[in-house]
Formats: C-alpha cells, structure tokens, sequence
C-alpha cells in the first residue's frame, strides 16, 4: 500500500478512460504470456513486514515520520497508520542456508532501527494487531500522510456511501463505527514473494491458497482489537471489514468484497488479473502516458501501471504480481495471510514453512485443489483464523506414494500439519535447495508449536488473562502489561513457544 500515488481531481473523474487502459493492459499481458516474453525460471524470494510503533510502556505512538527520517533507510517505508512502518527485504535465492543469512540481515535491520527509533521515543513491536491500540486511535489525523491513503479513503467511504461498520464476535464482541479506513491499520502482516514463470503460476498460486488455513493456524497472532479479545487471527475478518466498499444492499446482492479469498481454482494468472477488471470498479483512476501497445510494439517491456495499480487496491490474500526488474518482466505470487511476529525466528519459521510446502503442494502428482472443494480451503482459512492453533481443518485424506487418497475429512490442525504437512514443507525445502540444518532448525519451531499447542496468539491471550485474572489487573492495564511483556521477550529472539506466561 506505500506505492506513491499523485492525483487531481480530473483524473478521478475519467473512469471510462481508465477503464479503456486497463483493458489494454490486459491485451498486452495476454499477448507477453502469449509469447512467452517473461523472465525465465529463478527461485527468489522476498519479504515485506510491516510493523507497529510503541512506546516504553507499550502504548501507540504516532511518530512513522520521525522514525523513518530517523531510521533514513530506503528498505523502511510509511505504512496506513502514523502508529506504523514497514521494512522490505531484498530479494534473495530460495537455497543454501538462506533462512539463517536472513535471520542475521533482519535481526540486525531491525535493532538498528528499534535503536534509532528510540531516539524519536518509539519503539518497534513486531505483532499482527498491536494489543493496546483503541479505536481512539484508529481516526483519520492519525493515517499517515500520502495522497495514496487519501485518495483511498475517500474512494472507499465514497463507494459505500455511509461509515464503516465493524462487527466482529470472537472469544468477546466487537461493535464500533469508523468515518474513516484507518482501522484496517491495526493490521500488520508478513508479505512472502515467490517469483514465478507463467507456467507454473496456477499450481503455485493453487497451492498457496490450498496450505493458507494451516499457515494461519500456526502463525496466528493477532488475538487483541481496540480491547477485545476476538479471533486468534483477528486481522482477516478486520480487514475485510475495515475495506468494505459495499454497503449492505450490495452484499445481499452478491458483490464481491475487495478484501477476498477468491471463489475458484485458477489455470492462469491471467485469470486472477481479468478478474480483478472484470469485478471491481477502479479506486485510483489515474493514468499513466505509456501506451503498452506501442511499447510491445517497439520491442520494449510495459509497465502496465495502471493495472500493477488498480491490482493493488484488490486485497487477496494470495495475490497476483506482475513487475519489471532489469528489464525484464516477471509474475509473482503474493501471500498476505500471516501476520507480523512474534520473533525473527517465529517469522522465519512461518516463511520456511510456506515456502517448502507451497513447492511440495505445487508439484504433487494428483494435487490437493483436484481433492478439496474451493469452498473448503476457503471455510479453512476462516476457521483458522477464529481458532489458531485449535482449529479443525478439512483436508483430503493422505494416499500412498503421494498419489492422493479419500475425500476431504476434518482433522485437527496440529495433527494435520505435524503427520502430513511438515514432511511435505521439508520435502519442498531440500526441493529448493536449502540446508538441513536450516530446514531441521526452522521447521522444527513449527513442529514444537503444535506439540505444545502455543503461538504467538495463544501466548497473548494466556498472559493477557495471566495479569487480569490471576493479578487483577483491569483491562487496559492488563493488556499494556502483556504488551511490554511481549516487547521484551520478542527482543531476546527466542521462538514464542519458549516464552513463559508469568
């Protein structure tokens, strides 16, 4: 969402043309898949986290401007909220020991950056939803500053034509009012990128939405929203909320939300992009001069702005990429579900996990998505989402020699991804490359996840009711006190499942 945007009023209002040149940015995708003008197959990877900004005590601060002029960084960018920032890691080859020269570059990134963000009196907490933010908080003086952010405001409270309702019932309720989209700012996430060739853009694409209610069971992290304790995985259901451009005439009509899982498996990546055409009005008309025709035409590569654009306003959570690099253009598959945290080491196992069982899923003779309904992997990943570790998947049963088994059957999370699931990432992970004292290590964070039934959302929630049931505390405090507690603890770097409660 950092991408620059700079708009007048007159390019707003030309819709048709906007639209005319995001057709034509299709045709000239179609025709470079056509000719195969894309880059040839590269195993990289890549990695966004956003981040939130606290103060000593583990209360929001609004200083992301301050902070990234203290952090004077180019891989630090401005996120929504003034209460956030986000960091973008270089991409690097998926092999050798790159888990562990990754843990090294981010660690060091981000104590350098939580150490100049001191200066400013901020400090940077790496979680999904920060505990003790309030809806107080989430108004619009506070969204940061960037025509982007507020052109999307305006386009989205525009097209719903009345406040933001959310409305969340979890383990508490959750029912407040919002004149702006600065709430969807309490969600922070960890971006995972795979380059891709067209080719093999549906099975990756398949297999990530596939895996994503088992990513979200483990590495759910986000329990707490402006002092409720909702979903284990709360930022799903806040976001869709919190970007709904449709009011509730269009809902029972059927309009698709913005903030989607999908409603199919797909064969191309072109697909995913002439859906997003097809089924959602533009947020940011804005034009850009090139002519990709022309460009294609004259034997360049065209960037394809407006589409990259309207593309980024569409929330999947596996979402299609197209960019250019060196010249040369590319497909990525974008996976969103995860949240921020609690650790590097936490969020290196996610990433591990991910990646070795996204390339296992994508490459299996009789994949998963030919054996589990697209409604199923969907119904997945919201019921991870509201129960986290204790979730019940469906999943297909398990055949011989890999070839695929019975149909779907629920089964608990912890034991499909302990019995069937992290084999298969660490198949995937020696697939690529990657060392086995990187793959034992990383995954091995997942595996005593599940034995012992604690993520960085349990955790939360259990010291949460540690400071308010057992030390009666209230229950701001008892949240601050939790928070400051995670702050400490996510500092040392020891996985969450090491973390005690007291």
């Amino acid at each position: 969402m950092g991408e620059k945007v700079a708009a007048t009023g007159s390019d707003l209002s030309d819709r048709q043309l906007y639209r005319r040149k995001l057709r034509t940015c299709l045709e000239a995708l179609e025709r470079m898949l056509r000719e195969k003008r894309f880059d040839r197959p590269r195993a990289v990877m890549g990695l966004e986290i956003e981040l939130n900004l606290a103060d000593e005590q583990g209360l929001p601060v609004m200083r992301n401007e301050q902070v990234l002029q203290a952090i004077a960084s180019p891989d630090f960018q401005t996120e929504l909220g003034q209460f956030n920032i986000e960091v973008n890691i270089a991409p690097h080859r998926l092999g050798g020991r790159v888990f562990e020269e990754l843990r090294e570059e981010i660690d060091t990134g981000l104590r350098y950056a939580d150490r100049k963000a001191a200066e400013v009196g901020a400090r940077i907490v790496m979680v999904g939803v920060l505990p003790t933010l309030t809806n107080d908080h989430a108004v619009l003086d506070n969204m940061s500053r960037s025509d982007r952010y507020s052109l999307l405001n305006s386009q989205i409270l525009a097209a719903r034509g009345e406040d933001i309702a959310l409305d969340i019932d979890g383990v508490e309720r959750l029912e407040v009012e919002s004149a702006s989209i600065v709430a969807e700012a309490a969600c922070t996430s960890l971006q995972l990128h795979l380059q891709v060739t067209p080719e093999r853009f549906p099975a990756v694409w398949n297999a990530a939405q596939a895996l994503a209610g088992a990513q979200v069971a483990v590495g759910a992290n986000s329990p707490f929203l402006f002092g409720r304790e909702l979903w284990r995985e709360t930022r799903p259901v806040l976001f869709e909320q919190a970007c709904d451009t449709r009011p509730e005439e269009l809902k029972a009509q059927g309009v698709r939300p913005i903030t989607w899982f999908g409603e199919r498996w797909v064969d191309s990546a072109l697909e995913l992009f002439e859906e997003n055409v097809r089924y959602f009005p533009s947020l940011l008309p804005i034009c850009d001069d090139e002519d990709p025709g022309k460009v294609l035409a004259s034997g360049g590569v065209p960037k394809l702005a407006e589409l990259r654009l309207h593309n980024g306003t569409i929330y999947r959570w596996n979402r299609p990429v197209y960019d250019v690099a060196d010249g040369v253009p590319h497909l990525r598959v974008e996976n969103r579900v995860l949240p921020a945290g609690p650790t590097v080491a936490d969020t290196l196992a996610n990433t591990a996990f991910y990646y070795g069982l996204v390339r296992s899923l994508a490459e299996q003779q009789r994949p998963v998505w030919s054996r589990l309904p697209f409604a199923l992997a969907s119904e997945n990943f919201h019921a991870a989402s509201r129960a986290g570790i204790d979730a019940v998947l469906h999943w297909p049963r398990p055949g011989r020699g890999g070839r695929g088994g019975g149909p779907p059957v629920r089964v608990p999370a912890v034991e499909l991804v302990l019995e069937e699931l992290l084999p298969l990432a660490a198949q995937g992970l020696d697939a690529w490359g990657v060392e086995a004292a990187d793959r034992d290590r990383y995954l091995g964070i997942v595996e005593a996840r599940c034995r012992r039934r604690t993520n960085g959302a349990a955790w939360q929630s259990a010291a949460f009711h540690h400071f308010r049931d057992r030390l009666g505390q209230d229950r701001q405090t008892a949240l601050a006190s939790m928070t400051r507690r995670y702050m400490e603890y996510m500092r040392g770097g020891e996985p969450v499942h090491t973390w005690p409660v007291d």
